[in-house]
């Protein structure tokens, strides 16, 4: 059983069986089932799904009856210009526009819903596990970031465009850090809700994605729990062996950041000994990322390649992105954003929230270069 948390933090955090959020600022959909310190090593295996766990495919809903706590997640606008935002210049996506833009693919965004926005026209509405809507509603503006980064139209004048602007979007929302079950104490919820979503609620949305027909199913959310506590994930291990092995989706999921998964793990290659198993010596587990062979797992580099001392490491991970430099589309207008406001101010896009769906993109423009390989090649 997982204690209550926040979901949101570095990409959402998930809290297994309770709170999740989104993976960064960016919404951290992470599951944190006990407060972390300094540990040592330890170790894990390689888990193996059950799929006499996987959810059964019901209409999207809520579990529990849930109420908005906090006022609507607002972002700071920036001007939209012709010159390409960092993370696009660096991903240089529009090299390949001539081959493929993504057209024939479907793109489900599982995370804090979003919005409609006139760059997106392509949005389909797939379900909400937060609330009654129909996951084009985004109160945390996470997930219509992350869709931006995924499908946003190119305009004339504007340097910024998804990476796939072809792709069809299936939006669910299944997580939220301003919303929480009406069963939550006064005190709890009087400044700052714990949120709503866990690992129960992401399993089902998987289900629910790939049921739809997606090709690419995005989470830029984690689940993070010390490896000694162990994590109750395995109705989330079911749907994304059944998304990639029975409907033949592509599963990308972000690492995490380290201000949600704060108990850190070594790097996947030992100098010392290189034949050393890396499964040995982790001290946290990163879910739905673990899920190595269903899961394209994807961190977080900086401008000149090197991994971010924000992104969470693991013998999961499997590729790296920009994720820092983020500008997307503002879920509240016409325009685009930078960052988002917070009591402190504003806090920059960053964080492999938004790495993930910048893979997610790559890899719709791939399926749809190469419609015979399948989802794990």
């Amino acid at each position: 059983m997982l204690g209550r948390r926040s979901l949101l933090g570095g990409p959402w955090t998930v809290t297994p069986r309770r709170r999740l959020g989104p993976a960064s600022l960016v919404v951290t959909l992470i599951v944190t089932l006990s407060t972390v310190g300094a540990v040592g090593s330890a170790s894990a295996a390689p888990p193996v799904p059950d799929s006499g766990l996987l959810p059964a495919g019901d209409e999207p809903a809520a579990l529990e009856p849930t109420e908005q706590r906090n006022t609507c997640t607002q972002g700071q606008p920036v001007a939209d210009s012709p010159q390409r935002p960092y993370a696009q210049r660096l991903m240089d996506f529009e090299r390949v526009w001539p081959l493929t833009r993504g057209a024939g693919q479907v793109v489900a965004v599982i995370d804090t819903g979003v919005n409609r926005h006139p760059r997106l026209p392509r949005i389909t509405p797939g379900g909400d596990y937060v609330a009654s809507d129909d996951g084009t509603v985004d109160c945390d503006a996470h997930g219509t970031l992350v869709a931006g980064l995924i499908a946003a139209q190119p305009v004339e004048g504007s340097g910024f465009a998804g990476g796939a602007p072809d792709v069809e979007v299936i939006a669910i929302r299944q997580s939220s850090r301003n919303y929480s079950d009406r069963s939550a104490g006064e005190e709890e919820a009087a400044q700052n809700s714990p949120g709503y979503g866990d690992v129960r609620t992401l399993a089902s949305a998987v289900r629910r994605a790939a049921d739809l027909g997606a090709t690419v199913i995005n989470i830029s959310e984690v689940a993070c729990t010390l490896a000694s506590d162990g994590i109750d994930d395995g109705p989330l291990g079911a749907a994304v062996q059944y998304a990639t092995d029975v409907e033949d989706a592509v599963v990308v999921a972000a690492a995490g950041n380290r201000d949600v998964c704060q108990a850190l793990n070594p790097p996947a290659a030992n100098p010392l000994d290189p034949h050393a198993d890396p499964w040995d010596s982790i001290t946290t587990i990163a879910s739905p990322a673990w899920y190595d062979d269903y899961v394209l797992t994807v961190g977080w580099v900086e401008a000149d390649g090197t991994p971010s001392g924000e992104s969470v490491p693991g013998p999961w991970v499997d590729v790296a992105a920009p994720g820092s430099g983020i500008v997307s589309l503002d879920p509240f207008s016409s325009g685009l954003i930078d960052a988002q406001i917070s009591a402190q101010g504003p806090v920059p896009l960053s964080g492999t929230s938004f790495s993930a769906p910048l893979v997610s993109a790559t890899v719709a423009l791939v399926r749809a270069r190469h419609p015979q390989l399948d989802a794990r090649a």
